[in-house]
């Protein structure tokens, strides 16, 4: 893939947050509002918007014999602390699973939109997760990625990614908030139980939900296909210490995959107007890598071509990745690219530093910009 590239946005007009760039003069941005739709035409002729079933069959199936394999390699070994291997092993198996569902979500896999949608529902319960709860909360997020009040992935949840958030914890939370960037990995381990209790809370909300009583059934079967084995074939302490071991790597490794895509990036004010490729590009971050990282973060790692073509599959997003660094390159607009570890890093001191705010929340903003950072 190259040299790894990371970029700096230029002097912009800032918000008075302090961490992250805020953009919230628009007039700063050149006029971009052709750039989409000439590299659209582009991606279009040379055909990286095409299904590529065979690709997704080869993944499909090879996720599938490893399932099976565990259960039955689970079932031989009987009572044995080997089991937590297996354990973890099921724990990316579902995190694979769940990036093939996002890939359906996105109209990546089939033809036609129904058709991902049933797919989509089918793979988000193999991995435990409610593909309603999913689809309503991640299309809001790109639809306006890192924009305050518009994206809800930067919305405080344990962590905060906001300073203005982050001056707002008490109690528990504060002294997470803190050390945030510190224990953000360790709290990942946390991730997989949080998911499956959202996409539940959800489901059981009241108000209209799409697909409720068919996503509960999906769900009932898969927690029964993984629940009544476990605790039938294993002591009860055996059988939670694998559980605990699934949904923990399941956990660290789905927020793994999706903290750097735009963690430590510019950050939106909720008034500024952009155009569509500027705001997908800089908010955006891929992981160098090449292959490799492709499979690891299920394609993920092109972030910033997957935020302009949603629905391009995962074999052409490194293609369409050249087409859109020269559209980059003939524009000014950064392009945003690094090593994974980097990107970690990138990360941690970011979330680290949005934690400041919780230590003074009455800190005066005039002497706070001569902090050290």
């Amino acid at each position: 893939m190259g040299v790894p590239i990371t970029t700096t946005v230029p002097s912009l007009s800032l918000l008075p947050i302090r961490g992250p760039l805020a953009y919230s003069d628009a007039q700063a941005f050149p006029v971009l509002t052709k750039a989409y739709l000439q590299l659209s035409q582009q991606v279009r002729e040379t055909g990286l918007l095409r299904r590529t079933p065979w690709f997704y069959a080869l993944v499909g199936g090879v996720l599938a014999i490893g399932i099976a394999g565990c259960a039955a390699l689970s079932v031989l070994l009987g009572p044995s602390w080997f089991q937590l291997l297996i354990a973890a092993a099921l724990g990316i198996l579902f995190t694979q699973v769940a990036f093939l569902a996002h890939e359906a979500g996105h109209r990546q896999i089939l033809a036609g939109g129904p058709a991902n949608d049933v797919l989509a529902r089918f793979l988000g319960a193999v991995a435990g997760l409610s593909y309603s709860w999913w689809d309503s909360k991640h299309s809001r997020h790109h639809a306006n990625p890192n924009k305050v009040g518009r994206d809800p992935d930067i919305e405080v949840d344990t962590i905060s990614f906001l300073h203005v958030d982050a001056a707002k914890a008490r109690g528990i939370r504060a002294l997470i908030t803190r050390r945030q960037g510190w224990l953000f990995f360790p709290l990942l381990t946390l991730e997989g139980l949080n998911l499956h209790y959202l996409s539940l809370r959800h489901l059981l909300s009241p108000g209209p939900v799409k697909g409720r009583r068919v996503e509960l059934g999906l769900l009932a079967l898969r927690y029964s296909a993984v629940l009544l084995p476990l605790f039938l074939l294993l002591p009860p302490g055996m059988a939670l210490a694998f559980l605990g071991v699934q949904l923990g790597v399941f956990g660290l490794y789905m927020g793994a995959t999706f903290a750097p895509n735009h963690k430590g990036m510019p950050v939106i004010d909720r008034d500024a107007k952009l155009d569509f490729f500027s705001k997908q590009v800089r908010t955006s971050r891929n992981i160098s890598g090449g292959w490799w990282a492709t499979w690891l973060m299920g394609g993920l790692n092109y972030q910033v071509e997957h935020h302009l073509f949603p629905s391009m599959p995962r074999p052409h997003l490194a293609k369409a990745r050249r087409l859109v660094r020269e559209q980059c390159t003939r524009l000014s607009v950064p392009y945003t690219e690094t090593s994974i570890w980097s990107s970690y890093g990138t990360v941690i001191t970011y979330l680290n530093r949005v934690g400041l705010a919780a230590r003074d929340p009455f800190e005066c903003p005039m002497t706070a910009q001569y902090r050290r950072r």
